[in-house]
């Protein structure tokens, strides 16, 4: 059983990346001195690309952009989030603004440590305090009860909360330079390819964030775990790198699944999602034979492949992509593979469907949402 997922995988960072004290200083000729907001002001504009390195510096800078209500990007283990100060309605509402994202979908707040929870949630049931326990810092969001002031806008109108300690050592700097809970959706257009890199950020949303922190490339690469305890039945509501099998074993309790037709209490659940522009479509290993065999009608389109029982060797593929045999590397660099694809032009995108078990669960999930089945070719 895996306490904190991080623990046992390397999370890339600025070389320089130290976690900071809370006080806010530069160093000036090795004297410390304290940062005005004016002075981030200036230094954000002297500043000659969006993307900064994480490091002291700018991790305190990321904090004094946040209590001024700006939008920042931060990388967590899982993908790169676009942050705001969560107890802010109007920076929150920025989020939305800059998403495309619909009001009514629920953010995740980033807290510093399990202590924050009183601060975001009500009564909080005995298993949330042990999940936290066990699993946090980590890729696992619970849903609570919300505190009365927590605004309506981080929770999409809703009486509960998504909350969260990332493991990712520059997103747990940030929080605590800030002080503060941190929402946090992935920082990308609403429904397209979620970023596992700065550059994938600047990509996406360009001008419409402030800042944007280098961590390196995230080493989930896929969402957190979500799931529900506001009521009395614990429900998965997201499949993530903790599997419904490890919590259920750690709890000795049942987790029940969400019925199709509840209204969107978590992030993730839009049956269409982490799309890319290009039509996608996902085949078995079968029909990947029945393709290569080819004929003119299959020619005429210019294709690209993620493959993965399948070795390709054709020129039927304009760009062919051979995807990981384990789980943990298919899912960090599944991302960042249909983007690629996507920038590739092609006419059609086809994912070769990875193995269908409980491990690959959160996998297919993103798989699923991102493309369609292929039925007839």
């Amino acid at each position: 059983m895996r306490r904190n997922p991080s623990h046992d995988r390397g999370v890339h960072h600025s070389a320089d990346y130290a976690a900071p004290k809370r006080k806010r200083h530069i160093k000036t000729n090795h004297v410390v001195r304290l940062i005005r907001p004016t002075e981030c002001s200036l230094l954000v504009k002297e500043m000659k690309t969006i993307i900064q390195p994480a490091n002291k510096d700018t991790i305190r800078i990321v904090a004094e952009l946040l209590r001024q209500g700006k939008l920042v990007a931060i990388p967590t283990e899982t993908v790169y989030g676009l942050g705001a100060d969560a107890k802010n309605p109007d920076a929150v509402k920025r989020i939305f603004t800059a998403k495309g994202r619909p009001a009514n979908h629920p953010l995740i707040v980033h807290i510093s440590d399990k202590a924050a929870l009183n601060d975001w949630a009500i009564e909080i049931p005995e298993l949330a305090w042990k999940l936290a326990e066990h699993f946090w810092p980590g890729p696992l969001t619970m849903v609570l009860k919300k505190h009365p002031d927590v605004p309506m806008e981080v929770t999409g109108g809703q009486n509960t909360v998504a909350l969260r300690v990332p493991s990712h050592p520059v997103a747990l700097s940030v929080l605590q330079a800030f002080g503060g809970g941190i929402a946090a959706p992935s920082a990308n257009r609403f429904c397209r390819i979620s970023p596992t890199r700065a550059s994938h950020v600047e990509e996406e949303l360009g001008d419409k964030v402030d800042m944007i922190l280098d961590g390196g490339a995230c080493q989930v690469g896929l969402e957190s775990t979500i799931v529900d305890l506001s009521a009395a039945q614990p429900t998965l509501l997201r499949p993530g790198q903790i599997s419904k099998s490890e919590i259920e074993e750690f709890l000795q309790v049942k987790l029940e699944l969400p019925e199709n037709n509840k209204q969107i209490h978590a992030p993730g659940m839009m049956e269409v999602h982490y799309a890319p522009i290009t039509e996608t479509f996902l085949c078995t290993q079968d029909q990947v034979k029945d393709i290569l065999q080819g004929d003119a009608f299959q020619h005429q389109h210019k294709m690209g492949i993620a493959s993965y029982f399948t070795k390709i060797e054709s020129d039927l593929f304009a760009k062919i992509i051979t995807m990981p045999n384990d789980v943990d590397g298919y899912a960090q660099c599944l991302y960042g593979t249909l983007r690629a694809l996507d920038d590739a032009v092609l006419d059609l995108i086809l994912i070769e469907q990875p193995p269908q078990t409980e491990e690959w669960l959160a996998v297919n999930d993103r798989l699923a949402k991102a493309a369609k089945v292929l039925t007839n070719w």
